[in-house]
């Protein structure tokens, strides 16, 4: 991340070690570990098709594949440095797998609940291989304080590429994929 709160790493996470994760990710899709996602959280939790058709497995700390510790070792040493540089007292992590089904969007958000502060920096690794222009699915990450009428970046979800930014600062959409999209979302959090 860099002094904009806002970065974009390609190739963070090697082509094999991404190609394990998006095959336990596709695999766990495929056999019906998913559930639609929802916006909102706890009692407020709804599945709202107008706003986000995502679906998510969220990763359970109890019962980490190899594939899913390699990532979060590579979190960790993320965690680690910004901390040192930034002084943001990041403690833990919280995330799940992602996929959006061809067609499927997640319309314009902070990451941050109401009430709630403790979301920090969002992660994003995506899991796509071979994606080409008009495949959809981009990331469009508003990168000025105007929010969603200033300037902004699409990023596309390539494989290996990390995106970090800080959660409740910056909006962001998920632009309609033509393809399955998939990636691990997360968020390094405060107590």
């Amino acid at each position: 991340m860099n002094l904009h709160g806002w970065a974009t790493m390609a190739e963070c996470m090697n082509v094999t070690d991404s190609l394990r994760l998006k095959n336990e990710c596709e695999l766990s899709w495929h056999t019906g570990h998913f559930k639609q996602a929802g916006v909102g959280r706890g009692e407020t939790l709804q599945v709202r098709s107008e706003i986000r058709l995502d679906e998510v497995m969220w990763l359970q700390s109890d019962n980490e594949s190899a594939e899913q510790q390699i990532y979060l070792t590579l979190l960790e040493t993320l965690r680690l440095a910004m901390n040192q540089r930034f002084f943001l007292g990041l403690f833990d992590y919280e995330g799940h797998f992602a996929v959006y089904p061809e067609g499927a969007f997640y319309k314009s958000h902070l990451d941050c609940h109401a009430g709630k502060s403790d979301r920090i920096v969002t992660t994003i690794l995506y899991l796509n291989e071979n994606w080409l222009p008009g495949d959809g699915g981009e990331l469009k990450l508003w990168t000025t304080p105007e929010g969603r009428d200033g300037a902004f970046v699409l990023i596309e979800p390539r494989m290996g590429t990390l995106v970090c930014f800080l959660a409740a600062d910056f909006w962001h959409e998920v632009l309609p994929t033509q393809k399955n999209r998939m990636s691990i979302t997360g968020w390094f959090r405060q107590r």
